[in-house]
């Protein structure tokens, strides 16, 4: 089967234009906006939303939506803090069980969704409730983590071209090339976007459209668990306020990168686009220093929402044509 590639390139283009057009502006108006660290942090301060967007860019190209992925992710900080300073585990099985227990989370809702034939809207916003719930299972309080390999990821810089990175921006960068790999040149991308552009079609041409599914959102799944490991990392504590409205941001990051929400078109590679120009929109206000941090969410809704009316018009000139 020939891999479906004709993505409308055009806002992809425009994301990767309007990311460098925002950068040169920064720079013309803050001293040192444009120093290597201060990009290299847009990495590193947004790696666990990176690794969220890839998750779910796969899902919305197979035609579904993952309203769970925040809820999952501090479920992960506190499933990993808990079994690290209460139950004494040791850090290598703590992030195993993390991940796999994501991964089996986002199965179950993926399986659900294809054997019920419900909506993945309807059943992925149970699954974020059920997962922020679980969260006060756990403990209503904060959890400190002070493991030693937690702090260390925590803590080390990686010499980076005179600059430095951290561990976990290097893990996201890891899974976005994998995710590239595995949208574009495998058997299970080609699904994924046949699953997404017409789903009918893709069962009379013998895809597994089940099986694409469950391992669609077990993916969306490892990758929102993975993502909790990185903000366990990053803040080295378990709470269940952790990552709240992140969902948003990472469906944000997925459709300005180029993504239709319809499915079946962009590219996961978008993900990275749209992830810093949401870290240089939060950079130029935080450089900025007299407005407040609404106005991130204010420029992110209205960057959405011109994203989304040109991925409207596209999609009608396509049916004309």
């Amino acid at each position: 089967m020939k891999h479906v590639t004709n993505a409308p390139w055009f806002t992809s283009a425009a994301t990767v234009v309007l990311l460098v057009a925002m950068l040169l502006a920064g720079g013309q108006a803050y001293d040192g906006f444009l120093s290597l660290q201060v990009m290299l942090n847009l990495l590193i301060d947004n790696a666990f939303l990176l690794v969220l967007a890839i998750g779910m860019g796969v899902v919305i190209l197979s035609g579904g939506i993952d309203l769970s992925v925040g809820a999952v992710l501090a479920l992960s900080t506190m499933v990993a803090a808990w079994l690290l300073q209460v139950a004494q585990w040791p850090p290598l099985a703590v992030i195993a069980v993390v991940l796999l227990g994501g991964a089996a989370f986002g199965g179950c809702m993926g399986a659900i969704i294809h054997l019920f034939r419900l909506q993945p809207f309807i059943v992925t916003l149970a699954g974020m409730f059920l997962a922020r719930g679980l969260c006060y299972l756990i403990s209503i309080e904060s959890i400190t983590i002070e493991d030693p390999l937690f702090v260390a990821m925590s803590q080390t810089q990686l010499p980076f071209l005179g600059g430095f990175l951290s561990p976990g921006a290097l893990v996201a960068i890891g899974m976005l090339v994998l995710a590239v790999w595995m949208a574009h040149y495998s058997s299970f991308g080609r699904a994924v976007y046949a699953i997404g552009g017409n789903e009918q079609s893709a069962a009379m041409m013998g895809l597994a459209v089940g099986r694409t599914k469950v391992l669609v959102y077990a993916f969306s799944g490892f990758c929102a668990a993975l993502g909790g490991l990185l903000f366990s990392f990053y803040m080295l504590s378990g709470y269940g306020l952790h990552a709240q409205g992140t969902e948003l941001d990472a469906i944000a990051a997925v459709v300005i990168g180029g993504t239709l929400l319809t499915g079946g078109y962009g590219y996961v590679l978008g993900a990275l686009s749209g992830v810093l120009v949401l870290g240089t929109i939060q950079t130029l206000i935080a450089f900025d220093g007299t407005l407040s941090s609404w106005w991130t969410k204010i420029v992110i809704g209205a960057l959405l929402f011109v994203f989304c009316v040109v991925q409207r018009l596209m999609g009608f000139r396509q049916k004309q044509n």
